[in-house]
């Protein structure tokens, strides 16, 4: 399965970095904001799977922060907040916000496990957003971006198609771009699928899109059912996106 990604916001150095060991030991892949201003870039460019976002920061707190989220249509992950004293109205007021749930520091080693575990699975299970390339605009480079798609989109044979860019960068809407109205789905998460069932795949999403999001992360067993899959894909119609 693709590995998952965690933001997480904290000024004190030694919380960021004491809870990025603990959950990369844990295999997250772990990103560090300082402040809210850096969590804020790191959330445009990138949307990882949970952020663990400290309340009480000298620029701009963790509340405010959280309320730009939800009022810019990037909460689109679970939130947990955290505070060294927080209050049962402050924690109250987050998950009214939007927040999944609210850490107290300093946080029990199986409580953080266990909150990141529950806020991940919740996550899983969020609707995606409802933005596409049409929300994008019409500048040159949206322009032109649709241009190559729709070259993609028409022809005779659903090709492979290889989407690179950072994590965030709207690989999924490309890929979402080339699916036909009404057409079937995929965004592969189980990657063991591969190696054991490739052709069943097929049949399930036959005439549609197959999206995998992170292909680097294929292992080998992996990869020789990807090759399958690819290799059979113009009989089932399915055209396959692979993202990195």
């Amino acid at each position: 399965m693709a590995i998952k990604h965690i933001l997480v916001v904290d000024d004190e150095v030694g919380i960021r970095e004491l809870l990025r060991d603990i959950l990369q030991d844990e295999g997250y892949h772990v990103q560090l904001a300082e402040n809210a201003a850096a969590a804020r870039t790191a959330r445009l460019y990138e949307r990882p799977d949970m952020v663990l976002l400290d309340i009480w920061m000298p620029d701009c707190d963790g509340i405010t922060l959280l309320k730009e989220w939800v009022n810019s249509s990037l909460l689109t992950m679970p939130v947990v907040m955290m505070s060294g004293h927080g209050t049962i109205d402050t924690a109250v007021e987050a998950t009214r916000i939007g927040a999944f749930d609210f850490l107290e520091k300093p946080i029990a080693l199986q409580k953080l496990l266990k909150t990141v575990t529950a806020a991940l699975k919740h996550g899983e299970q969020l609707p995606k957003s409802e933005m596409n390339l049409a929300s994008l605009g019409k500048s040159p480079i949206v322009t032109a971006l649709k241009d190559r798609l729709d070259k993609i989109a028409i022809s005779v044979s659903p090709s492979p198609v290889l989407l690179i860019g950072t994590k965030g960068c709207g690989a999924e809407l490309c890929a979402r771009y080339l699916q036909e109205d009404g057409s079937p789905w995929l965004e592969l998460t189980e990657f063991s699928r591969l190696a054991h069932e490739p052709l069943d795949i097929l049949e399930a999403i036959r005439g549609g899109v197959l999206y995998i999001a992170e292909v680097t992360e294929l292992n080998k067993a992996e990869q020789k059912g990807l090759l399958v899959l690819m290799a059979k894909s113009e009989k089932y119609h399915v055209r396959v996106v692979c993202g990195t």
